[in-house]
């Protein structure tokens, strides 16, 4: 259990534009089973919710995204990360550069833990900071990442804040924070709804409310459950049927003995 806010002390320091260690690698990481089945998820649901709202907008995985033009082989890939409105590419997008005309930093970026620990947890907020990303979350369901700094943590959310929190102001005014640290629920302001840590810790689902009651479901989940409703909708109505043919016999048998 992390320990009660007015024992926390917080840090705030500036970072770099770019780094040398934050080359992109040439070739993909090696991911577990584990860890794909976790993005999987949730990109099915964050699909889900694009569509049910009629969002501009689209969900891409590893995809390299860079913001410093002077040095183009430099950025991060995030596990998932969500851009809108979306590039004019569309689905022919290799690779988000933010100096390129339509191409805007993702207002989400999401990070599943694996091996590199440290990485996720040293590296990924000091570069979406500096990528200005609007919202990142780090879920670490085998709680592998350090213990300094108050880890291990299973979900972390960071975001900028400040004075006049979500209006135009200098860069120098605003700070990228983590704003949640802890098991869940945790509330996420890009996507209106509440994070949750489900299977035992293992998985990552939202939901529209605190309480978890409406989940938000993948596009599969969805059809399955309509096809189910429909189906008892049918049963249903064919049992009221039933019942009113049985009271027309029961009536009937009863004229029958008068």
């Amino acid at each position: 259990m992390s320990a009660p806010h007015e024992a926390r002390v917080y840090l705030r320091y500036e970072v770099p534009r770019t780094r040398p260690d934050w080359t992109l690698p040439e070739e993909p990481v090696p991911a577990s089973k584990p860890h794909d089945l976790t993005i999987d998820l949730l990109k099915a649901i964050l699909l889900a919710w694009i569509a049910r709202t009629g969002r501009r907008a689209e969900i891409a995985r590893n995809l390299a995204v860079r913001w410093d033009q002077a040095h183009p082989n430099r950025g991060m890939d995030p596990d998932l990360c969500l851009i809108e409105p979306p590039t004019p590419e569309g689905d022919d997008l290799e690779s988000l550069a933010t100096w390129e005309p339509g191409h805007a930093p993702p207002r989400l970026a999401i990070e599943v833990v694996s091996s590199k620990a440290a990485k996720d947890y040293a590296q990924s907020p000091e570069k979406c900071a500096a990528a200005g990303v609007e919202e990142l979350w780090i879920f670490d369901a085998k709680l592998r990442g350090p213990r300094r700094g108050g880890g291990p943590q299973r979900l972390q959310i960071w975001r900028w804040r400040g004075e006049n929190e979500g209006a135009e102001r200098p860069e120098a005014d605003r700070e990228f924070a983590q704003v949640y640290a802890g098991d869940g629920p945790a509330w996420s302001e890009v996507t209106g709804a509440w994070l949750f840590a489900v299977h035992e810790g293992e998985r990552l689902r939202l939901a529209d409310d605190r309480e978890g009651t409406r989940w938000w479901p993948t596009a599969e989940e969805a059809e399955r459950a309509a096809k189910e409703a429909e189906r008892a909708a049918k049963e249903a109505e064919r049992a009221a049927k039933e019942a009113a043919l049985a009271r027309v016999a029961e009536l009937e048998a009863e004229l029958a003995k008068r």
